[in-house]
């Protein structure tokens, strides 16, 4: 599962879809259009039953004993793929801990090593896409978010085998106050299927910083 991800949609569309109040305050926040681990991404939480639209750093700290006893802080991780593991098992089970991950885009490196390019993953029907995650406020980077993966559609592959856990907006609800039954349901139930969605291969290099195709004008919007 790549690490990278982009938003190229203008904040007034983005409440709009989420159902959040546009705001001064809201329509001040900076849209990243280039998120990879270590940056700023757009989260919805829900609290006192209203959703709310933040911008957190993308990566959980995960502190190994070899950086410990080399003195290197932690590293990020942003993806959970492992409910079971240590890191997130006491997590994953508490309600207060989800978010919604906005993004329209998705990209894994595809290419040989050393020439990899950018290949974009969107849906087709839903511009403005939900990916199910957690959030917490963490000592070490403050307020953060990881996003849950799964098992990779047919179009995903050959780039990488595991896709993000998408949502429907029907189902937003349910992944916010859901049970660890229904993570556990979100993870293992078919990914969206593949002939919703559209890939975009490029010749832009991995580290290019370029954005998906059509961004320039969405983005010229903002």
């Amino acid at each position: 599962m790549s690490r990278l991800h982009s938003i190229q949609a203008p904040i007034a569309q983005i409440a709009d879809h989420f159902g959040i109040p546009l705001t001064r305050a809201l329509e001040a926040l900076e849209v990243p259009g280039e998120i990879t681990e270590g940056l700023t991404g757009l989260v919805v939480i829900e609290k006192n039953g209203q959703r709310l639209l933040k911008a957190l750093d993308w990566g959980f700290p995960r502190q190994t004993r070899e950086r410990r006893l080399a003195g290197d802080p932690p590293e990020r991780l942003g993806l959970v793929a492992n409910l079971t593991s240590p890191m997130w098992d006491t997590m994953v089970v508490d309600p207060r801990y989800r978010c919604l991950i906005v993004l329209t885009h998705f990209a894994n490196p595809d290419g040989e090593a050393g020439a990899m390019t950018r290949t974009w993953f969107s849906v087709t029907d839903q511009p403005i896409m939900a990916w199910a995650g957690f959030c917490r406020n963490t000592p070490e980077f403050g307020p953060v978010y990881a996003g849950m993966t799964m098992a990779a559609n047919d179009v995903i592959p050959p780039t990488n085998d595991r896709m993000p856990v998408l949502i429907e907006p029907h189902e937003y609800d349910r992944w916010l106050h859901g049970s660890i039954k229904d993570v556990i349901w979100f993870q293992h139930r078919p990914p969206f299927a593949g002939d919703r969605m559209t890939v975009e291969r490029t010749d832009d290099l991995w580290r290019s910083g370029v954005g998906p195709p059509g961004s320039a004008p969405q983005l010229a919007l903002l």
